[in-house]
Formats: C-alpha cells, sequence, structure tokens
C-alpha cells in the first residue's frame, strides 16, 4: 500500500494508469469510468449543493461537480494530488488529511448534501472503515447519501474468486470492501445498499434512519 509520499509520485501518472487498467478491463480498475459516471449521475439527480470527497486524489470526479455548480470540499493525504485538483477547482475548499485518522476537527459541525469517495477507503482496514462510515454519516443533512465507489464485492466469495483469477496482481496490502461484512458491522446504524458494477467494482449508497435493501 502506498503512503502519501508515493502517492504525491504516482500523482502525475495516476489518471493515466487508471485508464489503462480501465480499458483492459483488468484489476483493480475494471469498470472504473462506469462506477465514477454512476457516482456522478447519482449525486446530479440531487442538484447542485455541498459536496464533500474523502480522497478526491486528483480531482476527476470533484472537478466535474465544481464545473456543474457543486461547493466541492475535499480531503486527501497527497499534498501533489492536492495541488492538482486546486487547479481543476480554484474555488474549492481542499484540505491535505490522513482520513485514517477520523475526520479534521475543521469539519465537524458542518453539513453537506453528499458526501462522496471513490477508490480510496480501500487503504483503511475493515475497522477503520466502520469507525469512519459513522461519522461520515454525521456530516449529512437530513436527506443526505454517502455514496462508497471502489474496489468491492458483493460477499467474501466473490472477493476470492477475483483474487485467484489476479494471481500475482493481487494487492494483498489493500482492504477491499465486502459488502455483505459491511452491511452487517453498520446493522443499526444507517440504511445500506450495493450495486456491482464490475468484476472488481462496486458502490455502496448509505443513508441515515433508514431500512436498507441489499
Amino acid at each position: 500500500m502506498l503512503d502519501s509520499q508515493g502517492f504525491d509520485l504516482w500523482a502525475g501518472d495516476y489518471d493515466r494508469t487508471v485508464a489503462a487498467s480501465d480499458e483492459e478491463d483488468a484489476y483493480p480498475f475494471a469498470g472504473y469510468r462506469r462506477l465514477m459516471n454512476l457516482v456522478y449521475r447519482t449525486v446530479m439527480a440531487r442538484g447542485p449543493g455541498r459536496v464533500l470527497d474523502v480522497g478526491l486524489g486528483t480531482g476527476l470526479l470533484a472537478a466535474r461537480l465544481y464545473e456543474a455548480g457543486f461547493a466541492v470540499t475535499g480531503l486527501d493525504f497527497s499534498r501533489d494530488m492536492l495541488r492538482r485538483a486546486q487547479e481543476k477547482m480554484p474555488g474549492a475548499r481542499l484540505m491535505a488529511w490522513d482520513f485514517a485518522c477520523g475526520l479534521p476537527e475543521a469539519l465537524l459541525g458542518e453539513r453537506f448534501d453528499v458526501v462522496v469517495s471513490t477508490y480510496a477507503l480501500h487503504h483503511l482496514t475493515d475497522p477503520q472503515k466502520v469507525a469512519l462510515i459513522p461519522a461520515l454519516l454525521g456530516l449529512l443533512r437530513g436527506d443526505g447519501l454517502v455514496l462508497i465507489g471502489d474496489v468491492g464485492f458483493r460477499d467474501r466469495d466473490s472477493l476470492e474468486a477475483c483474487r485467484r483469477a489476479s494471481g500475482d496482481l493481487w494487492d494483498e496490502e489493500e482492504h477491499y470492501m465486502v459488502f455483505s461484512e459491511l452491511r452487517a458491522a453498520l446493522a443499526g446504524v444507517c440504511a445500506a445498499a450495493y450495486q456491482q458494477v464490475s468484476h472488481c467494482a462496486g458502490l455502496v449508497s448509505l443513508r441515515r434512519d433508514v431500512e436498507g435493501e441489499a
């Protein structure tokens, strides 16, 4: 797993690396564009508002929302990626922050219409995910939505099948989403729904105070 310095070194080639993996329908970024477009359409359907992007990277998704009139706040631990994102969104509020440590105090008490995180939370262990998600839900306005798009699987068997098919390419240091396990860990906290986008990419949608469905 890369640290912040590793991501700084990767920042210039990151978008090209992702695109190549997606075009080849290869782990880990197969379905990347479909997933990002799904997140974008879901956010756009709610109308312009305030959006928080957790782990926004170079700002590929956030910049499209910014151009559509959303007020963007973003977190990432790579300062070089944040610099590239800021160039795309000069009026966005971007902060260097390691979200493995939770949320910065500056965000506590703020409210967002949507919180998005794409291809970022796989850097957190499952217990870290389960600790962070309630904090993200706490930033939502009443009918707000948390969208997590990432390398992910509906169940453990699906993950293991992808691991076997990927062979030596599989990254044992990452912590990929398994929706059935995440939903069980968050039972009673929020409603959770899941959509598989490719053999190794999925979208988790989370809301507060509502009965969820698979």
